[in-house]
């Protein structure tokens, strides 16, 4: 037999389906779900209460939710504490982020650091040698031995964008299950097996946010000072105030509060000044990006190169230029000007349907 497999279980309908797929192949599949410490939303907002909290509490919770579907499969599950390591890797980044006027993509850092390393490694110490996850991509073994990812074959679920820091370590050990197929065909997989989700609805956005805003979060951390400041236009001219720089990502057109003849749109935080800067749509045009700690899935670049590539998660992906600057850093020159290519979100570069790394936009 096989040796395990381990499945990330969310409770959603993609790693459940994902679970049965490989029981179908043979594989010996065990499921692991960790805990954050942010399921409740803005109940442990702070974390240190999460922290202090008795984790028997917090798993027998898990447990009561998530144990009737994995025994449709038959399956173990293992409920995963991870609430330091998630708090100090990915939501102190997403605080730091604002912190700098960057808008953070906390799903392009956990991906790597959480799921597919520290929880993986709880995986190897139940006998697991891969991880598989739901996400809708694809990992192919080339002829030279190397793991190359591909998009997934559903254009409006694919997320191919999330996996693009991972190393050709994690890729080898990892198993996509739903790559090939698209939401529909998942639905449909679970209503042919009888399947049924513990979470009816889909989580969307930044999973530890669950109730509020971005702004509202950020102002209940002990170490996050908001600070009101002023609204200039294009031009320079004071027009109004703003509550705090973090309320606020580029190309974002609500909250500037700011009366004129035509919108105005934020183009620019200033954090040294505390200013928001604000200007038309033209404004948010850009020929030009610099994007830094490229992680090249496979071998760096020596040369100038076109590619595709996608500013952010819901950006189809668009003719460029790329310039290396050095083994982890490059300069990207669009074909066509693009619109709110905003500093913090990730770049990742394509060549046909092939994920060839990604970086952070400067």
């Amino acid at each position: 037999m096989q040796r395990p497999v381990a499945i990330a279980l969310s409770g959603g309908i993609d790693s459940l389906v994902s679970a049965a797929l490989l029981l179908e192949q043979g594989y010996q599949v065990i499921s692991l779900h960790f805990i954050t410490g942010f399921e409740s939303g803005f109940q442990h907002a702070t974390a240190d209460s999460c922290l202090n909290t008795d984790f028997t509490v917090l798993e027998t919770q898990a447990l009561h939710q998530l144990k009737p579907m994995v025994d449709q499969l038959h399956i173990p599950i293992h409920i995963i504490d991870l609430r330091r390591e998630f708090k100090r890797i990915v939501v102190d980044y997403f605080i730091a982020t604002y912190q700098q006027g960057r808008t953070p993509n906390p799903c392009l850092v956990c991906n790597p650091s959480i799921k597919y390393n520290i929880l993986f490694r709880k995986a190897q110490a139940y006998g697991a040698e891969h991880m598989a996850t739901g996400h809708y991509a694809r990992i192919v073994r080339g002829r030279d031995d190397r793991m190359h990812l591909l998009r997934g074959i559903d254009p409006l679920k694919e997320q191919s964008y999330f996996l693009a820091r991972l190393s050709q370590q994690q890729l080898r050990r990892t198993i996509l299950p739903l790559g090939g197929f698209n939401k529909t065909q998942t639905r449909q997989m679970a209503g042919q097996r009888g399947l049924r989700p513990a979470a009816i609805q889909e989580s969307q956005d930044i999973c530890f946010i669950k109730n509020g805003s971005y702004g509202d979060f950020l102002k209940q951390q002990p170490a996050f000072a908001s600070c009101p400041g002023i609204i200039e236009n294009a031009n320079g001219q004071v027009i109004g105030q703003h509550n705090g720089l973090h309320q606020f990502t580029i190309g974002q057109r609500r909250g500037i509060n700011c009366p004129a003849a035509e919108p105005y749109y934020v183009i620019a935080l200033d954090t040294q000044r505390n200013a928001l800067i604000v200007g038309s749509k033209m404004d948010l045009l850009t020929r030009r990006c610099q994007v830094d700690q490229i992680n090249w899935i496979g071998n760096p670049p020596s040369a100038a190169m076109d590619v595709r590539v996608r500013v952010r998660y819901r950006h189809a992906a668009v003719p460029a230029r790329l310039v290396p600057r050095d083994a982890c850093a490059a300069e990207i020159t669009f074909d066509e000007p693009q619109s709110a290519v905003t500093p913090g979100q990730g770049a990742v570069f394509y060549q046909a349907d092939e994920v060839l790394g990604g970086g952070w936009i400067l």
